[in-house]
């Protein structure tokens, strides 16, 4: 095989139809863990299930989404999803139930061999390239910290990760515990036949109520058509994104009185902000979204209401709190994270010496230095991921073309001042990230050791700067024969 690809998600899609497009002659191939595609949108089925980006950007460059939601559904995107790997073949190169365990590297062969978990027994693949597109968290489960008391509790504890089809909420009461993304999307679904939600937060976190449909895109693609129109929001769409983000890091203050005013539009006239007035600077951690204000309206209704306190101890009909205040809960939901894991807990081996990722410099945000052949896809945490993994895909594409060019078989970042100091891979603060990431590689204080977190200087960098530049050492070179 030429490239094997781990996942079957977002990421491995998009790079398996860059590679299909760019590169038809090469083998591709799919390592999915599970027995479906899709990744994040098929392992998570927990009520309201949705993107926190738009469409426009979160869609792959190369297929529109046509929806006339511009903040989609889960099952919404899983569709698209499988629409596109069908349509382009990608779907006929999964392998599914295949498990990637380890990775070793061999230089004389200029081959990766691959251990694969297959039906309970282990089998080896090689190939040229190896791709880790599985994400950075753990799929078979969830972050739930050590509750006090939780053993007592008689109630149904829930984590979204894994979430319980047959699980009735009506009329219940229900508490979810969090304050993130997942937090914010389950409370205002839930709220719409359970007897009562609270979302009990230890912190804040700023929460922006965004419009769920796009107006201007809908009439563009009734105007101009479905690929102009997408072009067009897509423009439209990082542009706003990229605004802002830097207003909210150049000048957060203003950025807090705007987020403050459209969440008053919303909620109750007197109601406590400070439930929603976060210590932290915004997006010094990710900004939650939330379509047509549905979590504030939420609470005006009535039918959901938000508590910021800690948890001193289960009980068995709910939750005592720091306070002294108790929660009484049908049902617990510990929407409290995920458990980072950098490429899935693969183990990847160099030459017989085991590779520590904490040691290893992230290049250009899509492989790491010292490992030869090896790329990986993360995407933003500032805008959507999507956009992060086009661009690496498309770099990985020109990157073989000019190896091809060059007669080369193996390609290696190599850094130049080993003691420069680095950083976390993921400089960010949110705590299912500090929890986990000194087991990740690390970044640079500079390009190309830096993870761009800004789709403009990425796409200067991976779609039109230099591919072979002075850092990356070329192997496998035929030198031209003695005459």
């Amino acid at each position: 095989m030429d490239v094997l690809v781990v996942g079957a998600g977002l990421s491995g899609i998009g790079l398996a139809w860059h590679l299909q497009q760019q590169h038809p002659w090469r083998s591709v191939a799919l390592l999915e863990a599970r027995e479906e595609l899709g990744g994040t949108w098929s392992l998570f089925r927990y009520p309201g299930i949705r993107s926190d980006s738009d469409l426009a950007t979160f869609a792959y460059r190369f297929r529109p989404w046509t929806g006339d939601k511009a903040i989609a559904d889960g099952p919404d995107i899983l569709r698209y999803l499988r629409d596109t790997a069908a349509e382009s073949g990608i779907d006929a190169k999964v392998r599914y139930g295949h498990r990637v365990v380890r990775a070793s590297w061999s230089t004389p062969d200029a081959r990766w061999t691959v251990e694969v978990e297959v039906g309970g027994q282990t089998r080896e693949l090689t190939c040229s390239w190896f791709f880790c597109a599985g994400g950075y968290y753990r799929y078979d489960e969830g972050f739930t910290p050590d509750f006090p008391g939780v053993e007592q509790y008689d109630g149904t504890l829930v984590h979204p990760q894994h979430w319980p089809e047959d699980l009735d909420t009506a009329g219940k009461r229900i508490v979810v515990i969090g304050s993130g993304a997942t937090a914010v999307t389950l409370v205002p679904a839930l709220a719409v036949d359970a007897g009562h939600v609270t979302m009990l937060q230890r912190s804040p976190s700023y929460v922006l109520p965004v419009p769920s449909t796009d107006p201007i895109a809908n009439l563009v693609r009734k105007i101009a058509g479905p690929e102009r129109a997408h072009r067009f929001t897509r423009r439209k769409n990082i542009a706003q994104q990229r605004f802002t983000y830097r207003l909210a890091r150049t000048r957060p203050e203003l950025s807090r009185k705007i987020i403050r005013g459209l969440q008053g539009h919303f909620l109750p006239k007197d109601y406590d902000f400070s439930h929603f007035t976060p210590t932290y600077q915004p997006w010094d951690q990710r900004m939650c979204m939330v379509p047509d204000a549905d979590l504030f309206k939420a609470i005006r209704r009535g039918t959901a209401s938000v508590v910021t306190d800690r948890i001193e101890t289960f009980t068995p009909t709910g939750i005592r709190l720091a306070s002294g205040a108790e929660l009484e809960a049908d049902i617990v939901v510990t929407a409290t994270g995920l458990q980072l894991l950098a490429f899935g807990g693969i183990e990847l081996v160099v030459d017989g010496t085991p590779v520590s990722l904490p040691d290893t410099v992230s290049y250009k945000g899509m492989m790491l230095s010292g490992v030869p052949n090896f790329g990986y896809a993360i995407g933003y945490t500032n805008a959507s991921w999507t956009l992060k993994v086009d661009l690496v895909a498309e770099h990985l594409c020109r990157l073989l073309s000019a190896m091809d060019a060059a007669g080369a078989t193996t390609v290696t970042p190599e850094l130049t001042d080993p003691s420069a100091p680095t950083r976390p891979l993921l400089d960010f603060a949110a705590g299912y990230v500090t929890r986990a990431i000194d087991g990740f590689p690390r970044q640079g204080q500079s390009a190309p050791w830096s993870l761009n977190m800004d789709y403009n200087d990425d796409v200067e960098m991976l779609a039109r700067g230099t591919v072979l530049d002075p850092v990356l050492r070329l192997g496998g070179v035929q030198e031209p024969a003695a005459v």
